[in-house]
């Protein structure tokens, strides 16, 4: 976080002899101390002093001065009526920021007018519209550690979703935090923030919210006994944690201090998971599937799988959408009940359309009903929620008949809300006012009080209206008006030159450079009595509504279940339109129960996202399962070998999903989680180079993977020499292929690893075919079974734009090698001498015996050999590295 926050040490200085603002000011400063407090004075929110220094130069706005009788003090100021976008841009500096609101009308106070922290706005706890982004979950985690075990809650504010697991390794935290990819996080005083993304704020909290006994007396206030949902003490904790430090955020309506549970009554379900539950895909496989965010532009366009997919028309859809490819499913039980509506919604054309139409009047519920709940709603929120509530009937209309399983409970969740629909079209007016203090929000005819008021108010206005004329034919006076304005009220304005006509009965009241403003006894009685009955139906109305926002608030439970349901049946309407309009075929989902070692069978798959990018696509089959699971695939570059095994990916994480795929047909056991191992990139802030990056992601690959997983590995040990590139490729297919049994598809050019392949059971060779003609490669992009024979890298090179030079000396060098001696492993690939000097397969040594190593052609004795064997290279930054090595050097000489 950048700069100090706290009090200002400037006021701190003069202590009791602040003003009484400065000294409210203080005041709010240190008791939110974490946060930016934008302190009201009238139509502005002000910092002081430290306060100031820094809004001025993020917000880029001019600092000035206050000067008063106990000093000069540096502030700055931002217009309230367009705060929020000023408020992102502190946010994305890293400062929470302390709203204080006037809570007190000032024409009411007797000193300084009383001031409250009405709402802590902090990345993960947004609620306002013009903060979030309208088609993801923002969330807010909480992170908990126990000696053997730690736990994660998150939650999105302006949802109400609720989610919490726990897992005994770090490294499975850091997977569910990638997965849903918080934009805030506390943790407990002292507990290791490692699983955090470095763009999420992470920030420790008060540790007495982390109580075990204070913990589970907040849980049980919201969802019950804790024992009851949760399944671990640190679960407990995490999640009443996140409940404390949500209730700090919320501040009140009027900065008071409601119960906290009544002020968050719309968190009514809390959702316990497992990871296992579900296919897991870490950062790592995030990223280079591109389901979300993009690594490489594919033909002239950004797209993604997200992108690809995302046809819903309203805004719960595609955040529902998001959440669906975030976590793919398991249990092929729920996969095929998806698949069965995705399905039914495909043959229903007219039945579809008109469903997405209707669709696309639906507002955000979710976010609304949290902002009804808080307190924070106006009118217009009610009234499109109650538009929202008016599709319900027509959409199950439109879904009568309808016969799949999960079609049928979608439709019975649609409650109409009939009884919420009708409070809110009795009470609110059709285009009722943005502000909720000034009258125009609530229906004279709802309430009696307010109709008699607002009549006596009409009444008025209209006598007033009358008035200009009976008083010109009373006086003679041609040119005299009346008027009204907020500081002197209706008033009778005469010119200068008629002023011998005024009637003894006429008060001034203002005077002007060419006329005289009066009022008589009779227009300030009206007067008086217009402006009684105006402000007091204000009032009312202003009463009226808050006790209407209070009891669609308590049915918030009911708004958030239609809000779900309509989120599903968006979202298998838009699948159904992708795959109507896009030619993908329904996989079948083979339980692996069945124990037939189907694995994955897709016959003409494509690449969902490079295909929308290319005028023409070469489809691919795939063929993987128990018997064959383990596929070595050879070819030049650019022939299509990344494409095709990020296609098998997407394919499976699609199916999983309850998708059809882009594919002629599908057969798919699903898998617990892809690993990817594709591209690499240096981490220069980590210290770790490209070699480091793709042996750490390589490791994790290893020690999580199984059976049931799918694997990617694409030009493993690219990073090396070419002679321990192809050792690190060797040992890492043995591996995979006898200790982890996982789906693999290995892309490489090591052409060496092909024969390893024939010496493997489960594994077998695939290839991209090339020709070379006319000094050209031409690529079929199409997989076979076999080696590939050549890579063409000097033809390729040429059709990347490499200089002819270039080309032309690559190609004399080759020509060389081809001629030449047999090359040394320092320069080349080994030739097959050394290739059979390879260990075989089987055990490593015994570490216990380990080789001595040697030095300028001399033995070098245990000690530096032990000294070597406890190096933790894939944890040093290479400057570690060098430092060590020229002390190990050193000791050699």
């Amino acid at each position: 976080m950048d700069g100090a926050l706290g009090p200002p040490e400037k006021m701190a200085e003069r202590g009791d002899d602040l003003t009484p603002m400065l000294s409210q000011y203080y005041d709010l400063c240190a008791e939110y101390d974490d946060s930016l407090v934008l302190f009201q004075v009238g139509d502005f929110y002000e910092t002081f002093c430290e306060a100031a220094e820094i809004t001025a130069r993020l917000l880029e706005i001019t600092r000035t001065q206050r000067e008063d009788s106990t000093g000069t003090y540096p502030m700055a100021g931002i217009p309230i009526d367009n705060a929020e976008s000023y408020i992102e841009t502190l946010l994305d500096a890293g400062y929470r920021v302390a709203v204080a609101d006037q809570v007190q009308d000032p024409e009411e106070a007797t000193g300084v007018v009383e001031r409250a922290v009405t709402r802590i706005v902090t990345p993960g706890t947004l609620t306002e519209d013009e903060l979030l982004d309208t088609e993801d979950n923002n969330f807010v985690a909480c992170l908990t550690e126990d000696p053997d075990r730690y736990g994660l809650a998150l939650l999105d504010v302006s949802t109400g979703d609720f989610y919490v697991t726990s897992a005994r390794r770090e490294s499975a935290i850091a997977d569910e935090v990638s997965r849903f990819a918080p934009a805030e996080a506390i943790v407990e005083p002292g507990t290791d923030a490692d699983p955090f993304d470095a763009d999420c704020m992470v920030s420790p909290y008060d540790a007495e919210a982390f109580d075990a006994e204070a913990a589970a007396e907040r849980v049980e206030a919201y969802f019950g006994s804790p024992d009851t949902q949760l399944a671990e003490d640190v679960e407990t904790r995490a999640c009443g944690a996140l409940l404390a430090y949500a209730e700090y955020t919320r501040g009140g309506e009027d900065g008071g201090s409601a119960d906290a549970a009544d002020r968050l009554d719309y968190l009514n379900h809390l959702t316990r998971y497992e990871p296992r539950e579900y296919m897991l895909l870490d950062r790592v496989a995030l990223g280079s599937l591109e389901l979300f965010e993009r690594r490489t532009v594919h033909g002239d366009e950004d797209v993604t799988l997200l992108g690809v997919l995302d046809e819903t028309s309203c805004a719960l859809g595609s955040r529902k959408l998001k959440d669906w490819l975030r976590r793919p499913l398991l249990e092929p039980d729920r996969i095929e009940s998806r698949l069965d509506a995705v399905e039914e919604w495909t043959r229903r054309v007219q039945a579809r359309e008109a469903a997405r139409e209707q669709l696309r009047d639906v507002y955000d519920i979710e976010r609304l009903i949290a902002r009804i709940s808080r307190g924070r709603a106006n009118a217009r929120d009610l009234r499109s929620l109650k538009a929202t509530l008016d599709v319900v009937p027509e959409l199950k209309a439109t879904m009568d008949g309808f016969e799949s399983e999960r079609l049928v409970e979608l439709r019975e969740a649609l409650d109409e809300l009939a009884d919420v629909r009708d409070r809110i079209d009795r009470a609110i007016r059709e285009d009722p006012a943005r502000e909720i203090t000034e009258g125009d929000v609530i229906k004279p005819s709802y309430d009696d009080e307010l109709a008699e008021l607002r009549e006596t108010e009409r009444e008025g206005k209209a006598w007033i209206d009358d008035l200009e004329a009976s008083e010109r034919e009373r006086t003679g006076i041609d040119s005299l008006k009346v008027g009204h304005n907020s500081v002197h009220g209706y008033y009778i304005e005469v010119t200068n030159p008629n002023l011998d006509s005024v009637p003894d009965d006429y008060n001034r009241r203002q005077t002007l450079k060419n006329a005289e403003r009066f009022y008589t006894p009779e227009l300030k009685e009206r007067e008086d009595e217009i402006l009684r009955a105006e402000n007091r139906a204000d009032d009312l109305e202003h009463e009226l509504f808050r006790e209407v926002r209070r009891e669609v608030a308590g049915e918030s439970e009911r708004v958030q279940a239609v809000a779900d349901a309509l989120a599903q049946l968006d979202v298998l309407a838009a699948l159904a339109e992708v795959a109507a309009t896009r030619d993908y075929a329904r996989p079948e989902i083979v339980d692996e129960s069945d124990g037939d070692g189907s694995g994955l069978r897709i016959e003409g798959g494509r690449h969902p996202v490079v295909e929308r990018t290319q005028r023409s696509f070469v489809p691919n089959d795939t063929d993987l399962d128990s018997e064959r699971h383990f596929a070595v695939v050879t070819g030049p570059n650019m022939s299509g070998k990344s494409t095709y095994m990020r296609q098998v990916a997407l394919i499976t994480v699609l199916a999983q999903t309850g998708s059809f795929v882009p594919a002629a047909s599908a057969r798919i056991e699903p898998v617990d989680r892809i690993f990817t191992r594709v591209g690499a990139s240096d981490d220069i802030a980590g210290g770790r180079s490209t070699f480091m990056v793709e042996m750490t992601e390589l490791a994790a690959i290893l020690q999580s993977a199984t059976e049931d997983s799918l694997v990617l590995l694409d030009e493993v040990g690219r990073g090396t020499s070419t002679t321990d590139g192809l050792a690190i490729a060797r040992a890492v297919t043995e591996y995979v292929h006898d200790e982890v049994g996982a789906l693999t598809l290995f892309a490489t050019h090591h052409h060496e690893l092909t024969e390893t392949a024939d010496d493997l059971p489960g594994a077998f060779n695939l290839h991209f075919a090339a020709e070379r003609t006319d000094e050209e490669v031409v690529f079929d992009h199409e997989v076979r079974e076999g080696a590939a024979t050549a890579s063409y890298g000097v033809q390729v090179a040429r059709e990347a734009g490499v200089p002819d030079a270039v080309v032309e000396r690559s190609k004399d060098l080759l020509a060389d090698a081809d001629d030449g001696p047999e090359e040394s492993a320092a320069s080349g690939p080994p030739d097959a001498a050394e290739r059979e000097s390879l260990p075989e397969r089987g055990s490593p040594p015994e570490r216990e015996s380990p080789p001595e190593v040697v030095a300028d052609g001399s033995a070098v004795g245990g000690d530096l050999a032990t000294r070597l064997r406890e190096v933790d290279v894939a944890t040093m930054t290479p400057l570690e590295a060098m430092n060590e090595l020229a002390e190990l050097k050193r000791e050699v000489e």
